[in-house]
């Protein structure tokens, strides 16, 4: 495998870039000029690069099946962590498990563009970035590591909601609805009104990009410097259509209680929207915003870092879940 001919950015996906744009390097690397191609080869295709994987694992406390990794930059240059040094970056290659699995770095990379770009959600810095050999994968900034290393406060719902596998089975992260975020947002953020909407638009969002695996655990909230907490950004968000055969929704009962979860998906968004308290024309807003800018997104997908029949297996599945709530919502894309 060699390392893709590179034509947009790494970053932001910009046309007319051979490695990382300034935007990216800002964003991404504190300002610094940093390779899209890391010092190492692709984890399990080499003993002596295998080993320091191996070791750099046992250090990495964030949970989740896919591999990752805790890197950070020295001056301008990006490695794994040796003992007792705190990562500043997520390192994700392309994971030994899932249909093509070759594809999932870049899938993450273009939704979570899409989600920042398009759509306005706020979420982990983040690109693409590729071994010596070619293979590619995901690298993204930690949000919870401060400047000068210490840690903000940083919970998952599956923690907040007291969801274990001793309490609620190895599908733990997977129980319940959507709602139940919102209340227990509502009882542990005082910014509410200001945060709900935005969880609101990310759980559109999802199911816009068919994105099936949004559980508790990939929704968190964050320490502010006042102290309180917010709803983090956003991160782990991808078609995992592509790689799973997974539902419309994550959670076990849908978007709502089972005893209101009833009517077309755009009713029971609507539901959700004021049930969790939000005016409708909050709600009506952020549909008007989910459902446009349609070629935005395909122009997206197009810089992506996809292999051309995946760009077209997401635009289509974009393009499905689209009609269907515009068409049920009777607004039509221009």
């Amino acid at each position: 495998m060699k390392t893709p001919s590179i034509n947009f950015c790494p970053g932001t996906l910009t046309k007319g870039h051979s490695t990382y744009s300034r935007t990216a390097m800002k964003r991404v690397f504190y300002n610094k000029k940093v390779s899209h191609i890391l010092p190492y080869t692709a984890p399990n295709s080499d003993e002596e690069t295998d080993q320091l994987f191996v070791d750099n694992r046992k250090r990495l406390s964030i949970s989740g099946v896919q591999e990752k990794f805790s890197v950070l930059l020295e001056k301008n240059k990006l490695r794994l962590i040796q003992e007792g040094e705190q990562g500043t970056y997520i390192l994700k290659p392309v994971p030994n498990a899932g249909k093509n699995a070759d594809q999932m770095p870049a899938n993450e990379h273009l939704t979570m563009q899409i989600a920042r770009q398009v759509f306005e959600i706020e979420t982990a810095e983040n690109a693409m970035i590729f071994f010596e050999n070619g293979a590619p994968a995901y690298i993204t900034k930690r949000f919870d590591v401060r400047e000068d290393g210490s840690k903000w406060a940083q919970e998952d719902f599956a923690t907040i909601a007291e969801l274990t596998p001793q309490t609620h089975g190895e599908n733990y992260k997977y129980d319940g609805n959507y709602l139940d975020l919102f209340k227990l947002m509502k009882e542990y953020v005082p910014a509410y009104p200001v945060e709900a909407p935005k969880l609101f638009r990310l759980i559109l969002f999802n199911y816009l990009m068919s994105n099936g695996d949004a559980h508790y655990k990939n929704v968190s909230l964050i320490e502010t410097s006042f102290g309180d907490f917010k709803l983090s950004p956003a991160y782990d968000l991808l078609n995992s259509r592509m790689h799973i055969d997974d539902r419309d929704f994550a959670l076990s009962n849908g978007l709502l209680p089972p005893k209101d979860a009833h009517g077309k998906v755009h009713e029971q968004f609507n539901k959700l929207g004021l049930m969790a308290g939000l005016s409708q024309r909050l709600i009506d807003q952020n549909f008007k915003l989910l459902t446009s800018h349609t070629e935005e997104v395909k122009k997206l997908i197009q810089s992506s870092f996809l292999k051309d029949k995946f760009k077209r297996n997401y635009e289509q599945a974009y393009l499905t879940r689209l009609k269907k709530i515009t068409r049920e919502y009777n607004m039509i894309d221009q």
